[in-house]
């Protein structure tokens, strides 16, 4: 059994080296360890350091692609290295890499095929409160929309099994964790979640340079992910608000027609249409989604046992 760490990095040559020193190389259940560090463009010595350090593969990006881009790479890395399970952590050392025992170990007991390390926001203390409610109130969204219950969705320590690793399909550019949630939720995975621990803040973190930002990031990740495993129930609920809101002024034509003063009233009648034809356009748009989501399931098979093959053929 065969556990490769996986560490994305961009500049992080002040953080790296303990971050590596903290990885366990002896864990009950695995026979090797190794560790796989994703240089993702550093413009520092992350790299250098890394050679340094004797890992034992390195992945440069030659610009900054993005941390999911950096951890999609990372992933197909680790499957053609032969990972059985992969664990994905920070090089900021944010998380405890004692922790890792911990973290794999549902998969270990055939429990789990993806662990997330619940890293029990609402005690961290260098989290402002509103960085801690952005957190409550996201993972409870995420929890809606996937149907997994995860209190920490966004945390980036996790643990995946190898026949997760292969179904899984990053498309985001900016951050995996809602997605990958979304996915194994869609795609009827078993996950868990277990309590881990932080070490002390070692720089402030770069995916929330902002938090309009980040929010409008998350939201748009969420949406997009929701709409694509469940197109039909998306664009139903869309199509039901406009035919509501068509129906209203209608109505209300309907109402003074009536009563013998209809004539006054006709562009209620006009507006009403308007928004019940959008609203049964967005239907048809939401059927034609759902067959094309059908499609796409047969597509992500297809593309599973292609890197199936592609591992396969690597070994070779």
């Amino acid at each position: 059994m065969k556990l490769i760490v996986q560490i994305p990095c961009y500049n992080e040559e002040q953080t790296l080296a303990q971050t590596v020193a903290d990885i366990p190389r002896q864990i009950d259940g695995i026979d090797k360890v190794e560790i796989l560090i994703i240089d993702d463009g550093s413009t520092d010595k992350t790299y250098e350091v890394a050679k340094n350090l004797g890992v034992n593969y390195i992945i440069r990006n030659k610009k900054n692609l993005g941390l999911a881009r950096s951890f999609r790479r990372g992933l197909d890395a680790c499957l053609k290295y032969g990972a059985d399970i992969i664990v994905n952590t920070d090089g900021d050392n944010q998380y405890a890499g004692k922790d890792i025992p911990k973290l794999i170990r549902p998969i270990l007991a055939q429990k789990a095929e993806l662990v997330i390390g619940d890293r029990q926001t609402a005690q961290i203390d260098h989290f402002s409160p509103i960085k801690k409610f952005l957190q409550w109130l996201g993972s409870g969204v995420v929890r809606r929309l996937s149907g997994i219950n995860v209190p920490d969705a966004v945390s980036g320590f996790r643990a995946i099994s190898r026949e997760a690793a292969f179904k899984l399909n990053i498309i985001s550019s900016y951050s995996y964790t809602i997605e990958m949630i979304i996915q194994a939720g869609k795609k009827q995975m078993a996950v868990a979640h277990v309590p881990i621990d932080t070490n002390p803040q070692t720089r402030e973190s770069r995916l929330i340079t902002s938090i309009p930002k980040f929010i409008e990031s998350q939201m748009t990740s969420m949406i997009r992910m929701y709409a694509m495993y469940r197109p039909l129930r998306f664009f139903f609920y869309i199509g039901s608000i406009l035919t509501f809101i068509g129906l209203v002024p209608i109505l209300r034509f309907l109402y003074f027609y009536f009563i013998g003063n209809g004539a006054g009233h006709i562009q209620s009648l006009v507006l009403g249409g308007v928004f019940f034809s959008m609203g049964f356009i967005t239907y048809l748009v939401g059927l034609l989604a759902d067959l094309i989501s059908h499609n796409r399931q047969l597509i992500e098979l297809a593309l599973e046992r292609v890197r199936k093959a592609e591992v396969e053929n690597y070994k070779e």
